[in-house]
């Protein structure tokens, strides 16, 4: 997923970055709770979508690139918000090597049916 850094002034959504934490439930299971990190400005894209099945119903999946400024603690299965929705990151990765900017490839899947 290699880019170029983003040109000036692009970075015009504002996204909620969550951090994803295991805990152990009461009954014994675990759970996994999201918690806030920042609000931060980033460039958001749809990719790619598609219909799938899943069990007894239909999935839909799409992909979407996130830049933002380059941050530490984002790792894959941390999630970003935007606009109400759930995307959650697949692959994190420094643009051009200088730690200027963050590309991220994230995933959203929703229950159409």
């Amino acid at each position: 997923m290699r880019e170029l850094s983003p040109p000036l002034g692009t970075l015009r959504d504002r996204v909620q970055l969550q951090k994803r934490e295991m805990s152990v439930a009461p009954d014994g299971g675990h759970e996994t709770l999201f918690l806030p990190i920042a609000s931060v400005w980033a460039r958001v894209r749809a990719r790619s979508a598609r219909f799938s099945r899943e069990g007894d119903g239909r999935t839909a999946t799409s992909t979407h690139a996130v830049t933002m400024r380059f941050r530490k603690d984002l790792k894959p299965g941390d999630r970003i918000v935007y606009c109400g929705r759930a995307l959650e990151i697949v692959e994190a990765e420094d643009i051009n090597g200088r730690r200027a900017y963050l590309a991220c490839l994230c995933i959203e899947t929703a229950m159409v049916g």
